[in-house]
């Protein structure tokens, strides 16, 4: 059997089960985030006596919930044998990820990773830079919650300092635009599963081992797992749109992609932490404080205006007035697609070499060429925009292949 095709068909799975732990992970996050910010002190003399620093009463599927929260321990019971601990989803989602990134990125480097007109290196040199990319940002962000996390605003040092931005930049100018793109979500994620790794979970065993032993546990445990919880929450949606963001080719193309990649990710922490003070404002009664969605929706509104194709000159008018030749579209074809799709190499199990094949394949060539503005791989055979719009122009008039 084709190698290109079981890896077609590990590449799906992977990507299955990667978006099935994201999504109970991020499940978990938010709804353990909107619980913490939906608390409120408890006012019966009983919840007071059993410990509970925190209660919320819910009504969902015809039922009522009443969620309590003990800062310690229960006061009315030994700490209970049988806990939930959330660390699967994580870990999962790392290597559900890491295992894709492997299959897709890293075992075809060479044309996944590198685009020899931002940056000429070898395949082994830019494989060994994206791993760098992950423990580099993992250590420097490490060190900076460790260093300045604890201190008056760390929070808000630690998100000044951790090198988002900068990261961001030299991504764009190593790798191929959509790799970079991805990489620096994966760098973002990779730090979310190893706060969760190395302290979360960890802080949260020591807690409960002294817990069981009947001594006081350190707070520091708490305020770190707190933390790293804060920040995994707010990397969430940056994390998310760095990720969907890569499939669309007119994004990251640009001379200034990098900048593309860091307004999208501001536009996602600022909806982020509007929602999570959302939560906080109606505990105490206060408006919903919607202005920090509003401001990541006027950036993606930037964005879109920035981003959006002049409108065509009056030659170009001229030329889209004239109806287009199989012929024409066929001769871009054969200098632009045909390296990847023809009889003997048949990249995603497409071939392009035959009119009968384009016809078969004009759907996903238009989607591909001219819509996402995907294909070819990094431009790797140069398409112009004006033969983008030459096979917009045939597919519209329905893809004829007649002479």
């Amino acid at each position: 059997m084709d190698i290109a095709y079981l890896f077609d068909w590990l590449n799906l799975l992977l990507r299955w089960a990667h978006v099935i732990t994201a999504v109970a992970w991020i499940g978990a996050s938010f709804y353990f985030v909107m619980l913490d910010n939906s608390l409120s002190p408890p006012t019966h003399d009983d919840l007071k006596r059993k410990g509970v620093d925190g209660e919320m009463w819910a009504v969902h599927g015809g039922g009522f919930y009443h969620s309590n929260k003990y800062m310690v321990a229960p006061r009315w019971l030994p700490l209970p044998q049988n806990l939930h601990w959330s660390y699967w989803e994580s870990y999962s989602t790392w290597l559900t990820g890491f295992g894709l990134f492997t299959t897709l990125y890293l075992y075809n480097a060479g044309t996944f990773l590198v685009d020899k007109t931002v940056y000429d290196w070898t395949p082994g040199a830019a494989i060994g830079a994206a791993l760098g990319f992950l423990a580099a940002f993992w250590l420097i962000y490490d060190g900076i919650c460790r260093t300045l996390g604890q201190r008056k605003n760390g929070d808000i040092v630690v998100g000044i300092c951790v090198f988002v931005v900068f990261a961001s930049w030299l991504a764009c100018q190593l790798f191929a635009g959509r790799a970079a793109f991805l990489l620096v979500g994966a760098m973002l994620a990779t730090a979310m599963s190893a706060n969760v790794f190395f302290w979360i979970i960890p802080g949260q065993r020591k807690v409960v081992a002294s817990l069981r032993a009947g001594e006081t546990p350190d707070p520091v445990h708490g305020k770190r797992g707190k933390q790293r919880s804060v920040h995994n929450t707010y990397f969430t949606l940056p994390v998310l749109i760095a990720m969907i963001s890569n499939h669309y080719g007119w994004l990251y193309q640009g001379p200034n992609n990098w900048l593309v990649l860091v307004l999208l990710m501001l536009a996602g922490a600022l909806i982020r932490h509007s929602f999570v003070a959302r939560h906080k404002a109606h505990v105490l009664g206060k408006r919903t404080p919607w202005e920090h969605a509003v401001a990541g929706t006027l950036v993606l509104l930037g964005l879109a205006i920035w981003l959006a194709p002049p409108p065509p000159s009056a030659a170009a008018q001229a030329a889209a007035a004239k109806p287009v030749t199989f012929a024409e579209v066929k001769a871009v074809i054969d200098q632009r697609c045909t390296m990847c799709h023809n009889a003997q190499v048949q990249s995603k199990n497409v071939a392009l070499h035959t009119p009968e094949l384009i016809r078969q394949h004009a759907q996903a060539v238009f989607q591909q060429a001219s819509v996402l503005k995907l294909m070819p791989m990094n431009n790797a055979t140069q398409i112009t925009e004006d033969e983008r719009t030459l096979i917009k122009r045939w597919f519209e008039a329905g893809a004829p292949t007649a002479p």
